[in-house]
C-alpha cells in the first residue's frame, strides 16, 4: 500500500514538474499564466455566474493544456530531429495551430461573458 501513495505522490511531483518547466521556459505559457490571472480577476469583479466560471475555467484549462502539448511536442522534435526537417516543421506548426485555436476559442468565449459587463460598466460609469 505504502508503494501505491509513494507512485501517486510521485506522479503527482513530475507533473507539477512539468507544468512548471513549461511556465519557466516558455514565454507563451506565462502569457497563458497572466492572462489566466487577468480573467479570474475580471470574473471575481463582475460577479460571474456559476456557469460563466465553468466556461471561464474550461477555457482557461484547454489553453494552457494546449500550450504544454505544444511545448512537449517540440521537445520531441527538437530531440528526434535536430536539423531541419519538413516533416519536424509541419507537426511543430500543427501544435501551435492547436494552442491558436485553444486561445481563439477561450478568447471568445471571454468576449461573450465578459462584452455584457463591461457594456453595463460603461453605461453606469461613463
Amino acid at each position: 500500500m505504502r508503494t501505491y501513495f509513494k507512485k501517486r505522490y510521485n506522479s503527482f511531483r513530475f507533473a507539477f514538474r512539468g507544468i512548471n518547466a513549461a511556465v519557466r521556459s516558455e514565454p507563451h505559457m506565462r502569457l497563458h499564466v497572466l492572462s489566466a490571472i487577468v480573467v479570474l480577476l475580471l470574473g471575481a469583479t463582475f460577479g460571474v455566474s456559476k456557469t460563466e466560471w465553468c466556461l471561464l475555467a474550461a477555457s482557461i484549462g484547454f489553453v494552457i493544456t494546449a500550450e504544454i502539448i505544444n511545448t512537449a511536442i517540440e521537445t520531441v522534435v527538437n530531440l528526434v530531429s535536430p536539423h531541419y526537417n519538413p516533416l519536424a516543421g509541419k507537426a511543430k506548426d500543427l501544435a501551435a495551430g492547436a494552442v491558436l485555436m485553444a486561445a481563439v476559442t477561450a478568447a471568445v468565449v471571454g468576449t461573450i461573458i465578459f462584452l455584457p459587463y463591461f457594456l453595463e460598466f460603461a453605461e453606469v460609469y461613463f
